[in-house]
């Protein structure tokens, strides 16, 4: 914005005239009078939020007179709501009511949860964060009935608009969704955060999350789209942030065990402990997950440790220290092409092939109230991580790994080994402020972030186990050899303003200053073969890149209150992807990178409508728009190689290319609603639950232009033009239940919209993805400290697919799990 218009302004802001401003204050008690601490005291109208101090007061200033509706909620005490007029400045006591016993069956505390979660959702701003014109969408875990056992992505994002998923069968080691034509592969398009702070491998350079914490530990899932992105990168996708569930503020101790047996020696151990001691809260848990998957070689395990500890200095100052660990190793089946798939879903012709994570992950925050009207956080965090892949893996997906000799000796594997090491620091503050006579909020916030990533590509043992040890003294002259270093720097500075134009209507300015150094140190192995298969050439090839770029990004939201149950809003950001490593880096002989590749931008762009009707309907309803300039991709085209001279010539011989493929568009309408059928045919009956819910988006996309042969104008890949899921959410006192619906129509994986040959026996790479359909059906039941859940996934026993891999886990169709069940059992102390 130029200086003269953000004057005008200004101007225009402060000439704004209001109503009086007054000051609402109070405390809340329970029944016996004494204070609550850490209640939510809100004004519905005004989506101002309030926690109380340890005395159980609370303070809003600067409101103006007129008709409200406040509302208090606090941990195991009804939900107390009042409509109330203020004149004059105003002091009240309000009085929470203990939760009855009888009262406290699961559809009851589903329902209260669900309408305290609605509320809390209308939020503009929450700690150091801004919300105000986002498309913003939380996924309450306590809400759900499913699989969290094996954190299925299907139920547990069931109510978010517009993802694509890959399915896994896993039990959710690995989440990986995108939307609006991004890549879903481990999450990489996305900002993928804990409590805060980031868990990738590498935010820029690497961003794809090898670890995925387990739903049974969360709180709720944000996930916030449009403007937003500039608070917390630069991301098309915007932010996927897990949150905690927090410790136990009532209890000293508290235990939480979960135990589920499944389908394919599925077992998972879910274990808890929970409290606060004075001024001291812990959260602690450990998962043991294995399995043995329903295709040959894809036994797997992982062990993942967390633990949280908080320190309230005083009622203004916080200090959290956190600690991950996950190790997990996967034996992995391989892909299939499209005539085995036909022929047997289940069928591996891969047993040598292993996938090994190592994950560890720091954390210590600072919070601290400098005033009632400003906030301050400083987020301090490290990982220290590796993941190893190693098998036989050709673009000939068919050819069976085999001895290659007379003595039964088989080739050596390829072992691919990367290490990431980073630390990274951001600081926020929030700041209230009086402009003319309305409240704006400020906020400011920098983050320098630091990596040292390596990688090393080179030859493994012969053998069947999983050896992540380089052979190279065994095989010096294996093909496919690289060591790289991938230093990165980024530095960056952004911000946010809320302007109260009017007590409904609200524009939200946003900006992002970055510097990114991206490089690319290393070489690879240039290895020629006579036809006899001697060698004829073995040479080291310098591949040293470096990507050094500063750029500002800038965004606006915008919202408008309708009623106080209405908000129309709309918010458009540009965005920026980086050139990652994995962009950039040699991977064999048969993928070629282009040696122009360059960094991704476009916007993002959201206008549309949600609200509440009652306690009857929920709904959001928004159209998007997306461009994707310099969107990089991948094609088959003949290989070629630079001469001495610097000219391209031709090798002979097809490959994989990735390059800037063209300018994308992708566009299209997401909606979605939860009805209330108990409300609306039988309201008097508070212990049953029954909930209809559609989530529907219906996209389009198209390449604008490219250089590219037979790519202008074809489908953008990862994009069905019908994504529909849809179900029931159902109960009856403690018992709780969900049946759910999934369809996709076919989408294509790749630019040149390539349609596979089912009769090809060689590749099942490129080609599309064709439409698939699921359903899942879901009980629960608690008696006392007791839960027993059990349900089926795929219940039709569908065989279908998601993702053809271009590497690990394939290359190939990477097959969907069959009909699958699931039971848990639950204990909390």
């Amino acid at each position: 914005m130029k200086l003269k218009e953000f004057s005008c302004l200004l101007i225009l802001l402060c000439s704004f005239s209001g109503w009086s401003q007054m000051t609402i204050s109070g405390t809340v008690t329970n029944a016996e009078g004494k204070p609550i601490p850490d209640t939510e005291v809100y004004l519905k109208e005004l989506q101002l939020l309030k926690n109380t101090d340890t005395g159980g007061r609370f303070e809003f200033t600067d409101v103006p007179g007129g008709k409200y509706t406040i509302l208090a909620f606090a941990y195991e005490y009804e939900v107390f709501e009042k409509e109330l007029t203020f004149d004059n400045p105003m002091s009240i006591e309000i009085k929470l009511k203990p939760l009855e016993a009888e009262a406290l069956s699961e559809v009851v505390l589903i329902q209260r949860k669900e309408k305290v979660f609605a509320l809390k959702q209308l939020k503009k701003v929450e700690g150091t964060a801004i919300y105000a014109g986002k498309k913003s969408e939380v996924v309450l875990l306590d809400g759900i009935t499913g699989n969290l056992a094996a954190n299925n992505p299907r139920q547990i994002y069931s109510q978010v608009v517009g993802l694509n998923i890959y399915d896994n069968g896993d039990a959710g080691l690995q989440l990986n969704i995108g939307g609006r034509g991004l890549d879903p592969n481990r999450t990489a398009n996305f900002n993928t955060r804990q409590n805060g702070y980031d868990i990738s491998a590498d935010v820029l350079g690497y961003p794809e999350s090898y670890y995925t914490p387990p739903a049974e530990a969360l709180e709720e899932i944000q996930i916030v789209r449009g403007a937003a992105s500039l608070q917390y990168g630069t991301q098309f996708g915007g932010l996927v942030n897990f949150k905690f569930k927090k410790p136990n503020p009532n209890k000293k101790i508290e235990l939480v065990t979960r135990q589920t047996l499944g389908s394919y020696d599925l077992f998972t151990s879910f274990n808890s402990l929970s409290g606060t001691v004075g001024k001291l809260s812990y959260y602690t848990y450990f998962n043991y997950k294995e399995g043995n998957g329903f295709r040959p070689n894809s036994n797997y395990n992982s062990r993942n440790y967390f633990g949280h500890v908080g320190y309230q200095f005083s009622d203004r100052t916080k200090l959290t220290l956190e600690t991950t660990f996950l190790n997990y190793l996967a034996k992995q089946p391989g892909g299939l092409t499209d005539a085995q798939f036909l022929e047997d879903p289940t069928f591996s012709n891969r047993e040598r092939n292993w996938f090994n994570v190592d994950w560890k992950m720091y954390a210590l925050r600072l919070d601290h109230k400098f005033s009632s009207k400003t906030d301050f956080s400083l987020q301090l965090f490290g990982l220290d991580a590796s993941r190893k892949a190693l098998g036989f893996r050709t673009n000939r997906v068919s050819q069976p790994d085999v001895p290659q000799n007379e003595d039964g000796e088989f080739e050596p594997r390829e072992l691919l080994v990367d290490n990431f090491q980073n630390w990274g620091a951001e600081a926020r503050v929030l700041t209230r402020y009086k402009l003319g006579n309305t409240e704006s909020a400020l906020l400011l916030g920098s983050k320098f972030y630091k990596t040292a990533n390596d990688q090393r590509q080179g030859p493994g043992s012969n053998g069947f186990n999983a050896d992540f040890d380089f052979a190279d003294d065994d095989f010096p002259d294996y093909d496919r050899q690289s060591q790289f270093d991938f230093p990165n720097l980024n530095i960056a500075f952004f911000g946010e303003n809320i302007f109260n134009i009017t007590s409904k209507f609200t524009i939200t300015p946003g900006f992002r200053l970055e510097h990114i150094k991206t490089e690319s140190i290393g070489s690879f192995k240039n290895i020629q073969r006579d036809l006899a298969g001697n060698v004829t050439l073995n040479e080291d090839i310098e591949d040293n890149r470096i990507f050094d770029r500063t750029f500002v990004l800038l965004g606006l939201g915008a919202t408008y209150k309708v009623s106080p149950s209405i908000e129309l809003y709309g918010n458009f950001s540009q965005n920026y992807r980086s050139v990652t490593f994995n962009d950039i880096r040699v991977v064999n002989p048969s993928f070629q990178v282009d040696a122009n590749i360059t960094d991704e931008d476009g916007f993002t762009a959201d206008l549309g409508f949600r609200g509440r009707y009652k306690d009857i309907l929920a709904y959001d309803v928004s159209g998007f728009g997306l461009l994707y300039d310099n969107r990089l991709g991948e094609i088959l085209k003949p290989a070629t190689r630079i001469d001495a001279d610097g000219n391209e010539i031709e090798t002979g011989g097809i490959v994989r290319f990735r390059g800037n493929i063209g300018t994308a568009f992708m566009y299209g309408l997401e909606s979605f609603a939860n009805w209330s059928l108990k409300e609306t045919l039988f309201p008097t009956l508070k212990k049953v639950k029954l909930n209809y819910f559609v989530n529907l988006a219906l996209t389009n996309s198209e390449y604008l232009e490219s250089e590219e042969t037979n790519v202008e104008g074809n489908q953008v890949e990862f994009i069905p033009a019908v994504n529909l899921k849809t179900g029931l959410n159902f109960g009856y006192k403690n018992l709780l239940g969900s049946l759910q619906y999934t369809y996709l129509s076919k989408q294509f994986t790749d630019a040149t919209n390539a349609l596979q040959d089912v009769t090809d026996n060689q590749r099942g790479i490129e080609g599309e993805i064709p439409a698939y359909d699921i359903m899942d059906f879901s009980l629960s039941y608690t008696y006392k400290k007791w839960k027993l859940e059990a349900g089926i996934n795929n219940v039709l026993d569908n065989s279908y697919f998601t993702r053809r891999a271009t590497g690990y886990p394939g290359p190939g169709i990477i097959p969907s799990e069959p009909r699958t069940f699931y039971t848990t059992l639950q204990f909390k102390l």
